[in-house]
C-alpha cells in the first residue's frame, strides 16, 4: 500500500463520521469537514500519534462565486495545509462556511501560532471573520481600505483612490474616478503575420 492511501485509512480511521468527503487525488488527500467542528478536527490531527500533523503550513480563503455554472454550495472556504514532519505526510483540510453574507469560523491560533497572520490575511482579503483571533485586524490593505478585494465581485479598479493634492499639500481619498471597462484581446487573423508566406 502506498503511503498516501494509508494516510487516507489512517484520517478515515480517525475522524469516521467527522468527514463530508474525503479525496485521494494526484497523489494528495483532501477532506472537507463541517467549519463548526474544524478547529477541533485540526486538534485531534495534531494530537493523534497515528496523524501527528504537528504544523500547519498554510491557511487560505477561498471564494467560490462563478466557480461553475452547476456549483450551488457555500461561496467561501477557509482551506489548511497541514504536515507531520514525524510520518512525513500532507493533509489539505477544506472548511465551507454556511453563510455567505458574514463568513465566519474559529480561529485555529491557539493550535498553530504561525497561522495569526494568515487568518488576518484572508480577513483582510476575503472578509472571512475568525472568532477568538487574538488581534483580528487588516494586514495588508490600508486602514481606509473599503472592501476585501480577493472576493470575485470586488471590482479590478476598487471603490477608492488616493492622491496627492497640491493644494491641501496631503495624501486625499477619493472615490475612483477611472471609467469601468472591459478590455478584450484583439485577435489578429493576417495571413502573413509571421512573415511566411
Amino acid at each position: 500500500m502506498r503511503k498516501i492511501e494509508t494516510l487516507k485509512q489512517v484520517v478515515e480511521n480517525l475522524l469516521a463520521d467527522k468527514i463530508k468527503s474525503c479525496v485521494l487525488d494526484r497523489g494528495e488527500l483532501t477532506i472537507i469537514v463541517n467549519s463548526d467542528e474544524a478547529i477541533d478536527i485540526l486538534q485531534m490531527l495534531r494530537d493523534n500519534k497515528d496523524t501527528s500533523f504537528e504544523q500547519c503550513v498554510d491557511l487560505c480563503g477561498v471564494d467560490y462565486l462563478d466557480y461553475h455554472n452547476d456549483y450551488e454550495g457555500p461561496r467561501f472556504a477557509v482551506v489548511y495545509h497541514l504536515l507531520s514532519i514525524k510520518h512525513n505526510w500532507r493533509l489539505r483540510v477544506r472548511a465551507f462556511l454556511p453563510n455567505d453574507d458574514f463568513p465566519m469560523m474559529g480561529s485555529a491560533v491557539r493550535l498553530y501560532n504561525g497561522l495569526d497572520w494568515f487568518e488576518r490575511e484572508a480577513f483582510d482579503l476575503y472578509g472571512i471573520v475568525f472568532e477568538n483571533h487574538p488581534d483580528l485586524r487588516r494586514l495588508l490593505t490600508d486602514y481606509g481600505f473599503i472592501g476585501h478585494p480577493f472576493r470575485k465581485d470586488f471590482p479590478l479598479s476598487g471603490y477608492m483612490e488616493m492622491k496627492y493634492d497640491e493644494r491641501q499639500k496631503r495624501v486625499i481619498y477619493q472615490a475612483v474616478t477611472i471609467e469601468p471597462r472591459e478590455i478584450t484581446p484583439r485577435v489578429i487573423r493576417e495571413e502573413n503575420y509571421s512573415g511566411r508566406n
